[in-house]
């Protein structure tokens, strides 16, 4: 085929030979695959938008997605977008809440409610955008569909489960990497890489620089970055004194399960420590679509002891993050000073093995469970809580292969790439401006909490959740998308982008992902067809097609 075709054509035919041959995830993987202009790695929203802005620029490109579902935390439960200002959010990240919009435009969609009784409820403003064809709200099965849809409309060929061998299957020559190999012995080979893993497991195995935790104020001289005892925002903290101890008052008899007994840490310190991960679960009340909560394997009701003394504050806010999604259901994410935030179980899953990140999946998986099955069922919990809990239970049409579970924990923060430029506090609430923007973020900068430990008086208290509202948009860099000058060529990274801690709070949101997948796509075909490295992109001609493409560049006043 390469003796007769010339190098557009073989471009154009790559995805539709491997489709031909059987040479995607579904059918086994191959020794090794054809050279592509365009490899990337990963499954998330970010790596499905960089994949379709390839092809629509008629280049060559393979998906390698380490995880079966594609679409990361979008088709993992996050329903309830977190979008902030949406005017800002364009190209196929626009393009992705359009296809959403026109799902649920069909009658038969709305199975287990009335489109009527949903409504139009959403953050502040509609979660159906009639006029603009948008719909930012949605159950995680419909978005899983949509791109998968995608993909195979542009013939992208996409193979699954393909783990990175992050010790010896990353080949590089000089400056530019070469090629991936996975777990199972498949070698991809590329001219050029887009780590769009949540993790940044490709850009550590090529040698670039990352962090991992909190870095100190003083680094950026920043105000909200590092250790934030004493700092209260939202409401995920204790509100009421609670005793930490087994025994009320007694330190000797020990910490109750859940507590570190670390010392926190000075303000504006740095620590390695990770922001909390959890699932984002949906779950119903429809009798014909609910499944009770399930007791797990391991259940352990005295993990949960310390919710019990929250409740008896008198405490009620367990259902305030329920948030209604379409056909009756919900995106729970975390609300209050003990939830579904595992806080101080997740510190060393970014560099973790494949094989630890597993056992830190289940524990949290455990610990969500047994939360849920705690609050429905355990005789101490509050009458009124546990009766109304137990009218919910998981959605039975959802992540039916995983048990109806969520495929995807939801992994806030792990490595963040150390690049040519560094997106800080100061970039986002209007300090000084942003160089060479590819795409915008708009919302609250906003940290989970990091670590739960014992005040000098006694008490428990949580720590690290984080809340400053933004003036207005914010620009994002286009040196937060490559590696410093010299590091790597050719390799760019949409999702662990170049952040301080606090910024990638705001910039952490999937229709973010979606934009800068775009825009590291549109970067890396420009850097082939320029012959240049991604660091050399001309900033003018990749705006050019940034635009044209629909990305929006600077807040519409």
């Amino acid at each position: 085929m390469r003796a007769l075709c010339n190098r557009r054509i073989r471009r154009r035919l790559a995805p539709l030979l491997l489709l031909a041959l059987g040479l995607r995830g579904e059918a086994g993987q191959p020794t090794t695959h054809p050279t592509y202009d365009v490899v990337i790695y990963g499954g998330t929203s970010a790596a499905v938008t960089a994949a379709v802005q390839a092809r629509a620029m008629n280049r060559s490109v393979i998906l390698v997605s380490p995880d079966q579902h594609l679409g990361g935390l979008s088709s993992g439960g996050l329903g309830w977008t977190d979008s902030g200002n949406k005017a800002v959010i364009g190209g196929l990240s626009r393009q992705f809440y359009h296809r959403i919009w026109q799902h649920y435009q069909k009658p038969e969609t709305w199975r287990w409610q009335k489109r009527e009784e949903y409504g139009n409820r959403g953050q502040g403003t509609a979660a159906i955008d009639g006029a603009a064809r948008t719909m930012w709200i949605f159950e995680p099965h419909v978005a899983e569909a949509v791109f998968d849809a995608w993909v195979q409309e542009q013939g992208i060929p996409v193979v699954r489960e393909a783990r990175l061998d992050r010790e010896r299957g990353v080949r590089r020559e000089g400056p530019r990497l070469v090629s991936l190999t996975t777990l199972d012995g498949a070698t991809f080979r590329g001219r050029m890489f887009i780590d769009a893993t949540y993790e940044g497991d490709l850009l550590a195995a090529a040698g670039v620089s990352y962090h991992v935790g909190r870095e100190a104020g003083a680094v950026y001289g920043e105000t909200w970055n590092g250790v934030q005892v004493g700092v209260l925002h939202h409401g995920h903290w204790f509100k009421q004194p609670v005793d930490p101890y087994v025994v009320p008052g007694d330190p000797a008899s020990g910490l109750l399960p859940r507590i570190s007994a670390e010392p926190p840490g000075q303000k504006g310190e740095g620590d390695r420590r990770v922001q909390a991960y959890c699932f984002r679960m949906c779950l119903t009340k429809v009798a014909a679509n609910r499944l009770p909560f399930p007791q797990p394997a391991g259940y352990d009701p005295r993990q949960y002891e310390l919710l019990l003394r929250v409740l008896a504050t008198g405490w009620r806010e367990t259902f305030q993050k329920f948030d209604p999604i379409p056909n009756a259901k919900t995106d729970v994410n975390n609300h209050g000073p003990f939830s579904t935030d595992n806080i101080g179980y997740n510190y060393d899953y970014p560099e973790a093995s494949y094989a630890r990140r597993a056992e830190i999946v289940a524990e949290h998986r455990l610990y969500q469970q047994g939360l849920m099955y705690f609050l429905a069922n355990d005789p101490r919990v509050p009458a009124d809580v546990r009766d109304d809990m137990s009218q919910w239970g998981l959605a039975r049409d959802e992540f039916s292969d995983n048990d109806h579970w969520p495929h995807q924990l939801y992994i806030r923060e792990a490595r963040r790439m150390v690049g040519r430029f560094v997106m800080t506090e100061h970039e986002l609430l209007g300090r000084r401006p942003t160089p060479e923007p590819v795409g915008m973020g708009s919302y609250t900068i906003d940290s989970h909490n990091v670590q739960r430990y014992v005040t000098p008086e006694g008490h428990v208290q949580n720590e690290g959740d984080i809340g400053v509202p933004l003036k207005a948009p914010y620009a994002i860099a286009y040196g937060a998308l490559v590696p410093k000058v010299g590091e790597c060529a050719n390799l760019l990274v949409p999702v662990c982008v170049s952040s301080s801690h606090i910024a990638y709070g705001s910039i952490r949101m999937e229709p973010v992902f979606m934009i800068l997948g775009q825009s590291a796509a549109t970067a890396a075909v420009l850097a082939l067809e320029s012959g240049q490295t991604v660091q050399e992109v001309p900033y003018e001609k990749l705006r050019a097609r940034l635009l044209a493409d629909g990305q929006v560049l600077r807040h519409p006043r």
